[in-house]
């Protein structure tokens, strides 16, 4: 472990530290690097338990010089570096290619869903945020005591204490809301944020046409710009309840403005053959209330769905794999399904290989039937790949009924021949190991932290850690034999 940091580029951990002497020294980042890294290797993620490991483990004592961070400090050092963090994943992955390790002939495309640091019962709908911060908006302006006498002063309001009161409660805060901005709206008042967005139909990754397109389109571009933003997650509970109303209200506002586009195009544009519309759209207002429910413990996670398993809320977390099982590529995603990420993960393993050095370029992509993506196929095969994606379950015996021709009937044919079964067999013996190793063996199946930024920086560590131990393997290897 130790070797294997003297190698690594650790600019990004010693930029950020001051060079004057001001302030108390801090911990050699490389020490803390291989701190963080030895203890996801061993299984060991939170902050307390490396602590005390670093008081009684012998391996931590060297890799600490005797020295014994506390566990604030070690948490601290893991948020301040986020991404830092996540660019030992590119570090470690060269010095995999150094020692040979990465060959990239075949390459598998899966993923497996993580958990979030956050519960299912903390999703929550617009008029139970929206009361929960008016309630603690009145709390804070009266006194307790004359707010509640002689009581407590924690009792639930009587219409509360049972379920049908609570309901009954919501349901009236939201007929109230929605009468209120419908007043609001009559008057002439702005009660949603105006935003433009300028999208781009030739963009659009479907039909462009109708207008569930523009309005999930709307979506993509509120996600990218979440993605790119990066937000950390508050730590208090009054403020990520504020975060997860402004979160509703600016999904609110990107639907309202996506819909306002769409209006103009149906009236102004033209349709994708080229001809004008012949009649106007279907009339639509969308609502005036934020519909749907968010995470107010991490907004960022999702309730994921996957049949035939119990849901759960987390992240998509995506990987790419080589037959020797080493990850190439580790992305996280909120989206439950795996399509429209084959060709995404592809393009990321590409900027990983050469941010890591490795020269050599895929020939074979792999992946299970959840990434077929007829499109993102076609371009992956133009730029020269060999594509193995099943485009229905591989025990279906007959085709799907007006599926047939085109790329359905090609990659069905392809994938019946014996070396087309035999490479994709090869994509189950080289990436669901990897996860395999990762949650059952090293038993991390949840993520420590909150938001997209902090797990994406938590699974490409995780896969970092799992690389650097396929490369100890290998150092090894010549000493065991």
């Amino acid at each position: 472990m130790l070797g294997a940091v003297e190698q690594m580029d650790l600019d990004g951990f010693y930029g950020v530290y001051r060079a004057n002497g001001q302030g108390r020294a801090a911990y050699d980042p490389a020490m803390m690097v291989a701190l963080l890294l030895y203890s996801y290797s061993v299984g060991l993620r939170s902050s307390r338990q490396v602590e005390r490991a670093c008081r009684g483990d012998v391996a931590f004592k060297v890799i600490t010089a005797m020295q014994v961070p506390d566990h604030s400090t070690i948490a601290e050092f893991r948020r301040r570096h986020d991404v830092a963090i996540g660019e030992l994943f590119v570090s470690v992955l060269g010095l995999c290619g150094e020692a040979g390790l990465v060959r990239v002939g075949e390459i598998a495309v899966d993923s497996t869903r993580m958990r979030a640091n956050a519960s299912r019962d903390r999703n929550r709908g617009y008029e139970s945020i929206v009361g929960e911060i008016l309630a603690e908006a009145e709390r804070v302006d009266r006194e307790e005591d004359e707010r509640y006498g002689e009581a407590r002063g924690d009792e639930l309001p009587e219409q509360l204490r049972t379920r049908e009161g609570r309901r009954a409660a919501l349901k009236a805060a939201r007929e109230r809301l929605e009468r209120e901005r419908a007043a609001a709206v009559e008057a002439g008042e702005e009660v949603i944020e105006r935003i433009e967005l300028g999208l781009d139909r030739d963009r659009f990754p479907g039909s462009p046409d109708g207008r569930v397109a523009w309005l999930r389109q709307g979506r993509r571009e509120l996600e990218a710009r979440r993605e790119r933003e990066a937000r950390p997650i508050p730590q208090s509970r009054s403020e990520r309840v504020l975060e997860a109303k402004r979160r509703m209200d600016e999904e609110l506002a990107y639907e309202h403005a996506a819909n306002r586009e769409y209006e103009h195009y149906r009236a102004t544009g033209r349709a994708s053959d080229g001809r004008r519309f012949g009649k106007p759209a279907k009339p639509y207002s969308p609502p005036l209330v934020p519909e749907g429910k968010i995470n107010v413990t991490d907004p960022d996670s999702r309730e994921l769905r996957t049949q035939g398993q119990p849901n759960i809320q987390g992240y998509n977390a995506q990987a790419v794999v080589t037959e020797q099982q080493i990850v190439i590529a580790a992305e996280i995603v909120i989206q439950s399904p795996d399509f429209g990420q084959l060709e995404p993960m592809v393009d990321a393993a590409l900027r990983e290989l050469d941010q890591a050095g490795v020269s050599e370029r895929p020939r074979t992509v792999l992946a299970d039937a959840g990434y077929w993506h007829t499109n993102q196929i076609e371009h992956l095969l133009a730029d020269g790949f060999q594509v193995l994606v099943p485009p229905d379950s591989t025990v279906a015996e007959a085709p799907r009924r007006g599926w047939e021709g085109g790329m359905y009937s090609f990659m069905r044919r392809v994938l019946a021949t014996d070396l087309g079964r035999e490479l994709y067999i090869k994509r189950r013996h080289s990436i669901e190991p990897v996860f395999g190793q990762i949650k059952h063996n090293r038993e991390m199946t949840r993520f420590r932290r909150r938001g997209r930024a902090a797990a994406r920086s938590e699974w490409r560590l995780i896969a970092a850690t799992h690389n650097l131990m396929k490369l100890h393997n290998h150092w090894i290897a010549p000493a065991t034999a």
